[in-house]
């Protein structure tokens, strides 16, 4: 739905005396089942099994900034299980890779592995005959986490039931077999994986073995037997439409075939086929929200996956380096992050420029506390809209953060927009996952990420901010007045500086204005 339409639906229902919520979910049966952990016999194990034996305790991690590699990495998953797939996400599209991965995951399942699909509701609005097809195996159930009860007519349901549906499953997670696991900020669709379309996000994943992958099993359990998941056959009617016919209009579907052959010559292909994947071995931990956070008030939830990073990470010392797609800090956070830097502690963040984001209102959200900040002694980067030949983050960029793929997707001309969420700590410690610096993370959705105790990882996102960021961002600062602002570019042919929010139209900016009045950071 249009930003300007959602936020007309919010601003109506700030008006009305509060509704009685939806009771019309079905009393599904909900079979509890469990992962499978001995899975060390099985071909992911046996190929693990040197590596983990040399690095006991310890889990391996390599990060995924290409979207190509990401995607070939879920494909091969998918292809090299033997007993069970475990997968979990917020958004997955009916496109190209999407289509293509629901397909992979039929596939397994017709060799006779587990599949087990979690999705969030929110999203899967014309996904239901491929979530019917798919729930029709034998070998596959799907469950739709905190869902709507009434297909067609979301729009309304939400409204009767505000305080639930707002709250989502924001995890990201695909485990093959209890060995290989993926997390990080990538939902399923072209715009994730640089296969084109309006948008290509900038983004992170990073792919782990060893003792963190049980850690992330296990927490998948505890949302697939939630009381949020549902089966997705008690309230998905469509009839399965013919398997055979289904997938094959996916292989034949146009950018199919030419982007299966793309990601066949990236080099991770290569390396996980042959067990050479450069994984960088340290201690790594889980770090998940519980399930049920989203049938909690603010006042009852559990500690929140927020604090429970600053404890895992520890206090900086030095240097905190921030990348969060959608930065909202609050007054909470501002004072925080004024706090490190009164201490002496060197703070970076990276977001979205106006011009790159995709949620205007975030935008808004985050632009009223840049002066606090910046006073401060924050050194705030916005993304620069990507310009052609240089998107970064191609499978031979060796970029953290990347962009899509050094050049424009297969659909043509798109934007590339920030969806990564990573800080690191002293260059030290690393975490990677669905966490945005937001109100949203912190008290409406569910997030999970792994936390790295990696200093190769943790100096690789230091060295970007001095290096590659500069140049791929504006750097916000005030400018000579001392309360107005500039952005400052770097090019080729040096500095240029900018009085007002670069490559964003009067009209975009006003809107951002006009947002930034309302009362709805809690949403955001």
């Amino acid at each position: 739905m249009p930003l300007r339409a959602w936020l007309a639906c919010i601003l109506l229902l700030a008006a009305l005396p509060p509704l009685s919520g939806c009771d019309s979910l079905p009393a599904a049966d909900r079979p509890h089942s469990a992962a499978l952990l001995a899975t060390a016999d099985t071909r992911l194990g046996r190929t693990l099994a040197p590596a983990m034996a040399a690095h006991p305790g310890l889990s391996g991690a390599t990060m995924l900034a290409s979207g190509r590699d990401a995607f070939a990495a879920r494909v091969l998953l998918a292809r090299a299980a033997d007993r069970t797939l475990d997968v979990q996400y917020y958004i997955w599209h009916a496109d190209v890779t999407g289509n293509l991965l629901a397909a992979e995951l039929w596939r397994a399942a017709e060799r006779g592995v587990r599949v087990r699909l979690l999705l969030d509701d929110n999203n899967t609005r014309g996904l239901d005959e491929t979530l019917a097809a798919l729930d029709a195996h034998p070998n596959i159930e799907v469950r739709l986490f905190n869902p709507y009860a009434n297909r067609g007519l979301r729009i309304a349901e939400l409204a009767v039931d505000f305080d639930r549906l707002n709250r989502r499953m924001h995890n990201k997670s695909f485990t093959a077999d209890s060995q290989l696991t993926i997390v990080g900020g990538r939902n399923v669709g072209d715009e994730y994986f640089g296969a084109g379309g309006a948008v290509d996000f900038a983004d992170l994943d990073v792919l782990t073995a060893g003792p963190v992958v049980p850690e992330v099993s296990r927490d998948f359990d505890a949302y697939w037997n939630s009381a949020a998941a549902y089966p997705a056959a008690s309230l998905i009617r469509k009839r399965p439409p013919d398997p055979a016919a289904m997938w094959k209009a996916v292989a034949e579907a146009p950018g199919a075939a030419r982007y299966l052959e793309v990601v066949r010559t990236t080099p991770l292909v290569r390396q996980l086929v042959e067990g050479t994947v450069p994984f960088e071995w340290s201690r790594a931990h889980l770090v998940s929200d519980d399930p049920h956070k989203v049938m909690q008030s603010h006042e009852r939830q559990a500690p929140n996956l927020l604090q429970r990073l600053e404890s895992m990470l520890g206090k900086p010392l030095r240097e905190l380096d921030l990348v969060s797609s959608y930065f909202v800090p609050t007054e909470d956070g501002s004072d925080s992050l004024r706090a490190l830097v009164a201490r002496g502690v060197k703070v970076r963040v990276l977001t979205n420029s106006l011009a790159a984001t995709d949620v205007a209102a975030v935008h808004a959200g985050y632009s009223k506390y840049r002066r606090e900040l910046l006073r401060a002694g924050v050194r705030l980067y916005e993304l620069k809209p990507a310009q052609d030949g240089d998107r970064g983050g191609g499978s031979g960029s060796g970029s953290i953060l990347g962009g899509s793929e050094g050049g424009r997707g297969y659909g043509g001309s798109s934007d590339a927009s920030l969806h990564a969420k990573t800080f690191a700590v002293d260059r030290a410690r690393i975490f990677v996952g669905s966490f945005n610096f937001d109100p949203r993370s912190v008290h409406l959705n569910t997030e999970m990420g792994v936390v790295l105790d990696n200093p190769v990882f943790a100096s690789r996102l230091a060295r970007q901010f001095e290096d590659e960021i500069p140049r791929k961002a504006y750097e916000v600062r005030l400018a000579a007045d001392g309360s107005s602002l500039e952005w400052v570019e770097r090019t080729q042919e040096g500095e240029v500086r900018h009085a007002t929010e670069p490559q964003a139209s009067l009209w975009r900016r006003a809107w951002v204005g006009f947002l930034s009045l309302l009362p709805i950071e809690w949403l955001l």
